[in-house]
């Protein structure tokens, strides 16, 4: 049986891994099989690629080659880990997929989606997430919790008008794609917002 696929997007700092980490917990409570995973990451050489497109001394990277290497990062990281895992019918809690490539490469960076769709060709005709969930709070906001950026993350180090044209980005988004991305609010403590994450998916008829 096939596993779930369920991909979590957000801002920096829009508390993607502390959710991820509680629905972890709560499906570890009852006894549903799943992985964490991470994009860029989730297997030896995607890992390796997270590191040089991060690293914030690579500062003459193009854009263009910052798209290519995400998406050479995703088709690895199916491969290694998200195949492997569904067709043991275990779910994917996955932080960033597709959509992250839209809203940062795409309307950050102003590259056509056009462009990123036919580098991600693959994952998108493969790999389409069942749902995604997108934490949905303002980068101002989202960084002012994780108290500024990361002095050696390169996409973090990018400045206020992108991340706030990858926000604007993602609410495109939400419209664009109203029956695969779905917005989370994240007003609240962290417990709330997993406890509408749970009530969401359950909604959806997952997990019961």
């Amino acid at each position: 049986m096939k596993g779930k696929f369920i991909a979590f997007e957000g801002c920096e700092g829009a508390g993607k891994s502390t959710q991820m980490r509680l629905l972890s917990e709560w499906l570890t409570l009852r006894g549903i099989p799943h992985i964490l995973t991470r994009e860029p990451g989730g297997g030896a050489i995607s890992e390796a690629i997270r590191k040089i497109i991060l690293d914030g001394k690579n500062s003459e990277m193009t854009d263009e080659c910052e798209a290519l290497l995400y998406a050479a990062a995703r088709v690895q990281h199916l491969a290694d880990t998200v195949q492997p895992a569904l067709a043991r019918g275990e779910t994917v809690l996955c932080d960033r997929y597709i959509f992250s490539s839209f809203a940062y490469q795409g309307y950050g960076r102003g590259l056509s989606l056009d462009f990123l769709k036919a580098i991600n060709a693959y994952a998108i005709e493969n790999y389409m997430p069942d749902v995604t969930l997108f934490l949905d709070i303002p980068s101002s906001r989202a960084f002012a919790r994780k108290h500024g950026a990361d002095p050696n993350d390169r996409m973090e180090q990018a400045g206020e008008a992108f991340h706030k044209r990858v926000y604007d980005g993602y609410k495109a988004l939400l419209a664009a794609y109203p029956d695969r991305m779905f917005a989370i609010d994240c007003a609240g403590t962290k417990f709330e917002t997993s406890a509408r994450i749970v009530e969401f998916l359950q909604s959806r008829g997952y997990f019961g």
